[in-house]
């Protein structure tokens, strides 16, 4: 095994105070995650990713790279990669996809719509996306004359990629009701390779970009029907929260739904939506 191969950070190494400060700081202010002590462990196991990339011996090496030979420019996507929890499953909150089969939908076909345009703005590894993409194809085969697109977008770079490719461990699908599998899943032939992937039909209705939510503006489509932000505003302080809900709203055209998870609230930020059913939130 060459040397390189072999190389190990020392995985008793922490972090100075001093650096995990400033960890945090950056942290923070490029992505809005809440860095507290407690997730001082947590981040230092993550970042020996990035010692074994760049072969450095130590934590405050790596901190001394960012922040005193200016290694943060370049180094901030990847940081922020391996910060970034990617925590998803398809159908998850099913309510919520309840709500978009058996109300909005049907609303947005009194309205005369003929195209329904839907962000994932948190898209992970793409389950939300996906299984948001199901059950529009589904809807819009029984009901003709309606189509649909979708963008989703991440800050880690590594998730789009995966989302990009479709393809998810098997047990992944299961809540996935078997006759969706069968027509918006392909499966190997080789069983044991444990694999499926997102079915061609389904993957060009999908367009991924990488978007930071901290950003003053984003690029997704403006007038959009419906905005998925499910649980991600628990990472997030409070101003940190209203800025980026005041800016997902600006992306809404009225009459448009705004989703969040089931732990979220709006309480306390001036928007321009009523509530409409649990975190689901209509643009008014």
């Amino acid at each position: 095994m060459s040397a390189e191969l072999a190389y190990v950070p020392d995985a008793n190494d922490t972090l100075s105070a001093a650096n995990f400060r400033r960890l945090s700081e950056f942290i923070h202010g490029y992505s809005g995650i809440k860095m507290p002590p407690t997730k001082k462990t947590m981040l230092e196991g993550r970042l020996r990713r990035r010692l074994r990339e760049h072969r450095m011996s130590s934590l405050d090496e790596y901190c001394a790279f960012l922040f005193d030979r200016d290694g943060i420019e370049a180094e901030a996507i990847h940081l922020i990669d391996v910060v970034t929890t990617n925590k998803t499953d398809f159908f998850r909150e099913p309510a919520h996809f309840d709500f978009l089969v058996n109300r909005a939908l049907p609303g947005f076909q009194k309205e005369g719509r003929r195209q329904v345009k839907i962000w994932s703005s948190a898209c992970s590894i793409g389950a939300e996306p996906y299984t948001i993409a199901m059950l529009m194809d589904d809807y819009c085969q029984e009901h003709r004359g309606l189509d649909y697109s979708i963008y989703a977008t991440d800050l880690c770079t590594q998730v789009l990629g995966e989302a990009l490719v479709g393809i998810f461990p098997s047990a992944m699908i299961e809540p996935v009701p078997i006759a969706m599998r069968q027509r918006h899943v392909m499966v190997p032939r080789d069983q044991s390779q444990k694999v499926v992937r997102i079915a061609p039909h389904l993957r060009a209705k999908l367009s991924f970009a990488r978007q930071n939510l901290m950003d003053a503006k984003y690029a997704a489509p403006k007038e959009l029907d419906m905005i998925f932000c499910r649980n991600l505003l628990i990472y997030f302080d409070k101003p940190t929260q209203a800025a980026v809900l005041q800016r997902l709203c600006s992306h809404l055209r009225p009459g448009g739904y705004l989703f969040l998870g089931h732990s979220e609230t709006i309480v306390g930020v001036d928007l321009p939506v009523r509530t409409v059913s649990g975190t689901v939130f209509q643009r008014i």
